[in-house]
């Protein structure tokens, strides 16, 4: 054992050992906790390397539920005659201390500490030794949800470095957290497969599945009527008569997910499981595993046989969301797969076939990532066989009034209120720019019913009313539809405090798909493009056509500031912008602001 011996000091070389053995035990203890293992499995190894690493006659760790009652807790020990299990309980009041303050705990001596009156393990030590106690806490994000302590005893004196122990536990118990966090992850997306199960199930023992028609598509959660949800809703009910791949595109929160679940929904495989994954959220052996399964034995942890996702869709449809995401090794594996129908789990040699239907997901750029050797160039043709476009929500903002009533009635019917929004704040909902999309605008619907003080939702209860939106730092890209700052005009000045109007030059005006894609605002109510925003309050606008050598956009704000003594208030009102996307402006070029 490398650690000091009781009673002794660790220093010199015996803190180099004590050092090398600590990351051996951190090393080891990483691999259990990446390793696919159920939790109860997962967290006795950890405790069971920890206990024996660094010489802690008891290490114990305990889980919380939601109400702050111990759930699971998993302990071992290196006294042979003690019964971890049976005399491993902590006093809550110690666990309580740790929780409330989010801090390592460390007693010297818990004979004369009063939290550990009464405990059963209380003087179980010889006349010679002090019992020793150090608890540090597990978090979950910014939450804690559980505790890692040791008990050590110790002869005669107790001249160590405290500091390593607690150092120590705190790196396991952060690798704990990390790991519960992806357990979680996991859990619940087993949950929606097995409610999809049942509810699949008990479609069809009441009559069968219905025909495939617009209703459907409403069952799936998708609204909208606008020309090009009408037409993506008949490219998806011709798809899914098919078995081809089908990889949906669009941006984050377009509903991509809903679409896949729908093309299921219509086709022939709608009585099978409907299985999904996000490949963004798991590891690389974590994916493989999820997919393909696993045998027993084949890696620390497998105590049993386990199905892949391929395997519990067989026969029906699975999605991968963020496909895109994957690693050029893990391409490999899914492309024979997919050419094949074949694979094998891990740690088996026995080679198992499927039917199952893929359809794919990305928000990314694949044709750029293909150029780059970041994607495989025959993975992508044989997941892009029939790729399906998802247009952001300001291609369409005629269905923003449906959407928006859509999630309003939802936020009632969980909170039993009756709220509605006046004609006014509809227009308000259709002139912003929502860089989220459909997600965004249902969380916009959620805080501003939460915080509407009548029944009836006025312009003035937008966070964008009241200078409190931040979607316009989302506002990036090159393209038409997704700038910082609009396009601005500052024409020849007619003296130097005269005001120019602004407008949206010819050849920067977005093509006529954007038209539609830019309603007259960003979400907060700025804004989309100057032609849009009214003339300058100061004064009138100078008239006549657009110079083709006008200055660029970075002259004509340097131009307006300029004007206006750089005062980014004037300059804003100069432009018909907001001070804030003066600002946005001003740090996008590089602007430095002039101080008199």
């Amino acid at each position: 054992m490398t650690h000091s011996a009781p009673g002794k000091t660790v220093t010199g070389s015996g803190a180099v050992r004590y050092s090398d053995t600590a990351l051996s035990g951190i090393y080891e203890i990483s691999k259990i906790v990446t390793s696919p293992a159920s939790l109860r499995v997962m967290l006795n190894n950890v405790v069971s390397v920890m206990s024996s690493f660094l010489d802690m006659r008891l290490a114990t760790l305990m889980l919380l539920n939601k109400e702050g009652d111990p759930e699971i807790k998993v302990a071992a020990s290196t006294d042979h005659i003690m019964d971890a299990n049976e005399e491993a309980d902590l006093p809550m009041a110690v666990i309580d201390r740790i929780v409330a303050t989010q801090t390592p705990l460390v007693v010297q001596n818990v004979a004369t500490y009063p939290l550990f009156k009464g405990w059963k393990r209380l003087g179980n030590v010889g006349p010679a030794e002090v019992q020793m106690f150090i608890g540090v806490p597990i978090r979950v994000d910014s939450k804690v949800v559980g505790t890692l302590a040791t008990e050590r005893v110790w002869e005669n004196r107790m001249d160590y470095r405290v500091d390593h122990d607690v150092r120590f536990l705190t790196m396991v118990a952060n690798l704990v957290g990390q790991a519960l966090k992806l357990h979680r992850v996991v859990a619940e997306d087993r949950e929606r497969l097995i409610t999809e199960q049942h509810r699949l199930q008990k479609a069809l023992s009441s009559g069968g599945a219905k025909s495939a028609g617009p209703a459907d598509l409403r069952q799936t959660g998708i609204l909208g009527s606008s020309p090009v949800m009408q037409r993506l809703l008949k490219t998806a009910r011709t798809v899914a008569r098919s078995n081809s791949t089908v990889l949906l595109r669009g941006e984050s929160g377009t509903g991509k997910e809903l679409f896949a679940r729908a093309i299921h929904e219509l086709s022939a495989r709608k009585g099978k499981p409907f299985v999904k994954l996000n490949c963004a959220a798991l590891p690389e052996t974590m994916l493989e595993s999820e997919l393909f399964g696993h045998e027993k034995g084949s890696f620390t942890g497998a105590l049993s046989q386990r199905l892949g996702r391929f395997e519990i869709a067989n026969g029906g449809t699975l999605f991968l969301d963020e496909i895109g995401e994957i690693s050029p090794a893990f391409q490999a594996k899914l492309l024979r797969v997919l050419q094949e129908g074949e694979f094998e789990r891990v740690g088996g040699n026995r080679t198992i076939k499927v039917d199952v239907r893929l359809i794919g997901a990305t928000n990314r750029n694949l044709e750029e990532a293909v150029t780059k050797g970041e994607f495989r160039s025959d993975l992508y043709y044989r997941i892009s066989v029939v790729p399906l476009l998802l247009p952001p929500l300001r291609e369409r903002t005629g269905d923003i009034p449906q959407l928006a009533n859509a999630f309003l009635k939802r936020f009632n019917d969980e909170n039993h209120r009756s709220m509605t929004f006046s004609p006014s704040a509809v227009e308000v909902l259709m002139k912003c720019y929502f860089p989220g999309n459909v997600r965004e605008l249902e969380n916009c619907v959620r805080r501003t019913a939460t915080l509407a003080h009548h029944e009836m939702i006025e312009p003035n209860d937008f966070a964008c009313a009241n200078d409190q939106c931040l979607s316009a730092t989302l506002w990036k890209g090159s393209g038409p539809r997704s700038q910082l700052l609009p396009v601005l005009d500052l024409r020849t000045v007619r003296g130097a405090a005269a005001p120019v109007a602004p407008t949206v030059a010819a050849a920067e005006s977005p093509p006529p798909e954007a038209a539609m894609a830019e309603p007259a605002s960003a979400c907060g109510g700025a804004p989309a493009s100057l032609a849009q925003a009214g003339p300058a309050q100061a004064g009138p606008a100078q008239a006549g056509p657009v110079s083709a050598t006008q200055p660029t956009e970075k002259d004509r704000l340097v131009q307006a500031m300029e004007t206006s003594g750089w005062v980014q208030a004037k300059a804003a009102r100069i432009l018909g912008l907001t001070p804030r996307q003066i600002g946005y402006a001003l740090k996008k070029h590089g602007v430095d602001i002039k101080r008199f």
